[in-house]
């Protein structure tokens, strides 16, 4: 019973030229492309950086030799799977010539097509039209200078978003306590924001009793 054998190829490298593109009788697409491997190591002996390029042959049938017509171009970085496969052909000479190149099953642009593409969003989402990003909470307020961190916010027209606290009042607060006081250009921060005061609520004071007139302060002995 035969084993079957296993022909595959996988580069990760940089065309060297432009990709070459024709068309069969039948209008088939076949494109050459010459794509180049590097390996860099330190010599042991001088200490310096050697590398090392190898330059490989890959062909591209139908569609992918179209799409590597379209977007390719020399230097563009390529991911490459195939298999290796030789080939004979004649010269003008009439002798037969034998060609080894690898044909493409699955190709990938890595940077972009046709070397424009930018850097794509990593890890995430970019806020529509925000400043900051909220943090740690849901950011509820409205025109708010910064996003609100680790709390719960509302507040609407304040300079800075609320922190560590639920931030209910309008126009700001009051820093500390339960203040009631607004229009001030920081956000309510650890308390609970009230609305339109100008300074938070204090405990009243105790006043001063009047003296009693029929009082006696001689002391009896």
């Amino acid at each position: 019973m035969a084993s079957r054998g296993i022909n595959k190829v996988i580069l990760i490298g940089n065309l060297g030229a432009d990709p070459e593109v024709r068309y069969t009788q039948n209008s088939t697409a076949i494109a050459n492309l010459s794509v180049a491997t590097s390996e860099t190591w330190k010599d042991k002996q001088s200490g310096e950086q050697r590398e090392q390029t190898e330059w490989h042959r890959v062909v591209c049938y139908r569609r992918l030799a179209e799409i590597a017509g379209e977007y390719l171009r020399k230097g563009s970085k390529v991911y490459i799977e195939g298999r290796l496969q030789t080939r004979k052909w004649q010269g003008q000479d009439g002798k037969d010539n034998y060609t080894t190149e690898i044909v493409c099953n699955d190709m990938q642009m890595l940077d972009g097509r046709g070397g424009q593409g930018g850097q794509g969003g990593q890890g995430g989402f970019a806020p529509p039209q925000g400043g900051q990003a909220n943090q740690g909470g849901f950011g509820g307020g409205q025109q708010g200078g910064q996003a609100n961190q680790g709390g719960y916010g509302g507040g609407q027209q304040s300079g800075q978003g609320n922190q560590g606290g639920f931030g209910g009042g309008q126009q700001g607060g009051q820093q500390g306590g339960k203040p009631t006081g607004g229009q001030s250009n920081q956000g309510s921060q650890g308390g609970f924001g009230g609305q339109q005061g100008s300074q938070g609520n204090q405990a009243p004071q105790p006043q001063p009793l009047a003296p009693d007139p029929d009082f006696d302060d001689d002391i009896p002995f």
